[in-house]
């Protein structure tokens, strides 16, 4: 799904002491699967994951997906892979304070309300949230529900790939455990990309990629 090519991203171009947080490497994602990008702060991790999901734009190299270079698109083109094909999930849940559960899901959607609300309740539901937490606000829900219905926003448009950066650093052991077995669930038929600096969260990951100063070290499975 991704052919990464010499992927280079450094800050401070005009600086004399330029920062790499790629250092230029490359790297080959399959079609599905549960992906680990694990390594310390300021490994990379999290700049290599906003460039494959093109919410940054590599200093140089190629990325392609499914065979399409994403940096030579036009913006209006990325939006529409962004919003039909990436789904995303943060530490923080970025729900709307004022908006229900259910709301907070479909706000994503790009199909119709109807479809969409369907859609977010079996979702919602299977995450193990009941009718009593759909109408329910951000602030009225647990840590752990609030996390999965950002998990739900995230896969109303059954996204191809979806892109989880420290998803579960906000959380206990339990709620840690729930979400992450939603993810290797959902990666049977996806592409999940798990970026942590947590191993821990790992254990049954398809495959766990180890970042540091912006390059790759081994990778190694983990099945």
């Amino acid at each position: 799904m991704f052919d990464i090519k010499n992927i280079t991203m450094i800050y401070d171009m005009e600086k004399s002491e330029k920062i790499y947080a790629l250092g230029g490497f490359d790297l080959v994602l399959p079609d599905k699967g549960l992906i680990g990008i694990i390594g310390p702060s300021g490994s990379g991790k999290s700049t290599l994951m906003y460039c494959l999901s093109t919410l940054k734009k590599p200093t140089d190299g190629q990325i392609l997906y499914n065979g399409r270079e994403l940096t030579e698109m036009r913006d209006r083109e990325r939006e529409n892979i962004r919003r039909n094909e990436f789904g995303f999930v943060f530490q923080r849940h970025f729900l709307v304070p004022y908006m229900s559960a259910v709301d907070n899901v479909i706000v994503a959607a790009a199909d119709g309300v109807a479809q969409s609300c369907s859609r977010a309740k079996e979702l919602l539901s299977s995450f193990g949230l009941g009718e009593k937490e759909f109408g329910k606000r951000p602030s009225k829900l647990s840590g752990g529900q609030r996390q999965r219905t950002a998990i739900a926003r995230a896969m109303i448009n059954n996204p191809k790939v979806l892109f989880a950066d420290e998803p579960t650093a906000a959380l206990d052991h339990e709620n840690a455990f729930i979400v992450m077995e939603i993810l290797k669930d959902y990666a049977k038929e996806n592409l999940v990309l798990v970026i942590t600096h947590d191993r821990s969260i790992l254990k049954g990951a398809d495959r766990i990629i180890e970042m540091w100063d912006g390059c790759l070290s081994d990778a190694c499975n983990n099945k």
